[in-house]
């Protein structure tokens, strides 16, 4: 992969996007790279075609267009193999690469911890073994080695290749063993019998500004794509006693390149082991239910689809502004209809938190009920209080009246379920 130098950080950049294919996510994309966009255009078609993906002519314009606009590099919103990539490059005579290269850079700027850089040094590696020949073109010559002695040498390229996979399994150890770490400290939260809730959604849709609102804690928060990348847990108090940890994980968007999915899976699984999903989406997008879609079929991959999930519509502030769109407040009541089951927040104003932490306790400690507990059985109060919710305790002749929510197919759920009165609501 060419690495991004400093001064290339402004450079202007030419956007080329498939036929009917918005071109919004990937400018996005590329200003939260820190380029400038020189022009951005759609291709009115596309061609089946060996050397760059589509006409010689249409690649000529292309070229000739970033020649004119003084771009410094083109972008595709598609992706390009590598033979491609050579092609475009030797035509262009600048830098060409595609969207899954914008998503890798901005990782690697954002990466914080040690385990998110290892995530994305290997990302970074394993997209770029494939594409070391456009770096070399004819250059790839013969070194080492003497006739008749050692063979022929290696080639330069070849070389590069062995030192590329060598450092991609240096890389996979390091990162098993700082997983291996996670799993410790993770054991050691497990031993607190909390149940958990993971916000997941599309990048950007809220979910660090929704989980220090909750929580009062001070996650990192920029209204720029990837703003999170490391799982932040915080402990979040409910009203009627109890509480729960709430997880942010990384955000997701369209065509994640399958190298992000695989080093960041260990990550992503945060999601896949939590009691209760939280899908943030963000309800002032345009393009909000594709984005729900993307992020579906993320959790399938990741194998988080079968835990239970509450869809939350962000930002609803902005359609309900007094100098909002009429068009806002149609997109919304659209909304509305079709996720019927979702809940309708603003992080910014703290609008529908109440339903909100409704919604996760029902779905985490399941409905209230009333226990009636022999007094030789109170050792379950302490139980409750851990790992449920009490909104009412009343130590009776007859023994112990209890309002509880002890769980959804908890081990404490079993335990109380001899003592069950009947169901509160």
């Amino acid at each position: 992969m060419i690495e991004l130098a400093e001064e290339e950080r402004a450079a202007r950049a030419l956007l080329v996007g498939l036929p009917d294919v918005p071109l919004s996510e990937l400018e996005g994309l590329v200003k939260t790279l820190g380029m400038e966009i020189a022009r951005s255009f759609s291709l009115s078609r596309i061609e089946v075609a060996p050397a760059y993906g589509m006409g010689s002519g249409k690649a000529e314009e292309i070229a000739a267009l970033a020649e004119a606009l003084s771009a410094d590099v083109i972008i595709f919103d598609f992706e390009i193999d590598p033979r491609k990539q050579r092609n475009w490059e030797k035509l262009c005579k600048r830098p060409v690469f595609d969207r899954q290269e914008v998503i890798l850079r901005i990782f690697a700027q954002r990466a914080r911890t040690r385990e998110a850089v290892l995530q994305v040094r290997l990302a970074q590696l394993e997209y770029s073994l494939p594409r070391l020949a456009h770096m070399y073109g004819d250059m790839a010559r013969q070194r080492g080695g003497n006739y008749g002695s050692k063979g022929s040498g290696e080639t330069q390229l070849e070389m590069d290749r062995r030192a590329v996979r060598e450092k991609i399994y240096q890389l996979k150890r390091e990162l098993k063993a700082v997983v291996s770490d996670r799993a410790v400290q993770r054991s050691k939260r497990d031993r607190v019998p909390l149940p958990s809730c993971a916000l997941v959604g599309y990048t950007n849709a809220g979910k660090s500004s929704l989980l220090n609102a909750l929580t009062g804690s001070d996650v990192f928060v920029e209204d720029k794509l990837f703003a999170t990348l490391d799982p932040t847990t915080r402990r979040l108090s409910l009203k009627n006693g109890g509480s729960l940890l709430l997880t942010d994980t990384v955000g997701f968007i369209s065509h994640l390149p399958h190298s992000l999915v695989n080093a960041f899976r260990a990550t992503l699984e945060e999601a896949a082991r939590a009691d209760v999903l939280v899908l943030v989406l963000d309800a002032s997008d345009p393009a909000v239910k594709a984005q729900y879609q993307t992020v579906v079929s993320v959790l399938e991959e990741i194998g988080a689809d079968r835990v239970p999930r509450i869809i939350a519509l962000n930002k609803i502030d902005c359609a309900l502004l007094p100098d909002a769109l009429p068009e806002a407040r149609l997109a919304l009541q659209a909304l509305a209809t079709y996720f019927p089951d979702s809940v309708h927040i603003s992080a910014k104003t703290h609008t529908g938190f109440e339903e909100l932490t409704a919604r996760i306790t029902e779905a985490l400690l399941g409905k209230e009920t009333e226990y009636l507990l022999p007094y030789e059985q109170a050792a379950l109060l302490s139980q409750i209080h851990a790992s449920g919710a009490i909104s009412e305790e009343r130590w009776l002749e007859d023994g112990i009246h209890v309002k509880a929510r002890a769980g959804v197919h908890s081990r404490l759920s079993a335990l109380l379920a001899p003592y069950a009165c009947n169901l509160v609501r």
